[in-house]
């Protein structure tokens, strides 16, 4: 996912795909342990994705409550 898309989206579907990310980690790290996961580096980039979301968030979030 790169950075112009997630500022591109509404920060209502951001929150919606923050909340798919957090549940696909949730898998990855069941599958990690049972030794089921195949694709290692997913979770760094599941972790990364979400750490953008959460910025882009935040950012929106200061630039709304400095423009009011």
């Amino acid at each position: 996912m790169k950075t112009e898309d997630v500022r591109a989206k509404t920060p209502d579907e951001l929150v919606s795909e923050l909340t798919k990310l957090k549940k696909e980690q949730f898998n990855l790290r069941f599958q990690r342990a049972t030794g089921q996961l195949e694709n290692t580096a997913r979770v760094r980039q599941v972790r990364k994705d979400i750490a953008r979301i959460k910025t882009i968030l935040a950012e929106k979030s200061k630039a709304q409550t400095g423009a009011a």
